[in-house]
């Protein structure tokens, strides 16, 4: 198995947002890896990449998904291990949820907050706090500040001011305070320079 790859960037690929893709040249190799955007945005052909690496051997498949960190690929590989979740679902997952709002979200048991904040379906995100319960016992913590209440609020109100879910995300991910209110106003200064 591959356990990471380090090479030359020759080619990059986002014609979907679950298709994401790279091709790294190591050893004469050009070999295909299916990676996260966070870590395809700002990639410039040329550059030496690393990544940690998950390999999926099927009947008729041979796919490598690359991650920026250990910790992601572990996280990746927790995932697989609930009953539905293949490498592709793992992946859209982790593109819209981060680790710690996921670990968070097994430790209060609270899969609604889960949904809300990073947009996951309420039946995956049941599914994810259900069947990761036992296994992150002792394995990860998460960092209480990362999961702000406010969050879920202020997602809403830019929502229902007519913003996208995913640009209201990735404008509160952004902003740095804490209160509900106080992250609007935030988010709106920087949703108004798009």
């Amino acid at each position: 198995m591959i356990a990471y790859l380090s090479g030359k960037l020759i080619h990059q690929s986002a014609f979907l947002k679950k298709d994401n893709f790279v091709v790294i040249e190591a050893g004469g190799v050009g070999y295909k890896v299916f990676i996260l955007d966070r870590i395809l945005n700002g990639l410039t052909l040329g550059q030496n990449l690393t990544v940690h690496i998950y390999t999926q051997v099927a009947e008729t498949v041979l796919d490598l998904y690359g991650f920026a960190t250990r910790e992601e690929l572990d996280f990746f590989e927790l995932l697989l291990t609930i009953s539905g979740i293949g490498p592709r679902s793992a992946m859209d997952i982790l593109r819209k949820a981060k680790i710690n709002d996921l670990v968070q979200a097994v430790e209060t048991g609270n899969f609604q907050v889960l949904s809300k904040v990073s947009g996951i379906g309420p039946k995956t995100a049941e599914k994810i706090v259900i069947g990761l319960k036992d296994k992150l016992a002792g394995g990860y913590t998460s960092d209480n500040s990362a999961w702000d209440r406010g969050f879920g609020d202020a997602l809403e109100a830019l929502i229902s001011l007519g913003y996208s879910a995913v640009d209201a995300r990735d404008a509160l991910s952004q902003v740095k305070a804490t209160d509900a209110g106080d992250k609007i106003k935030e988010a709106l200064k920087l949703l108004g320079q798009k």
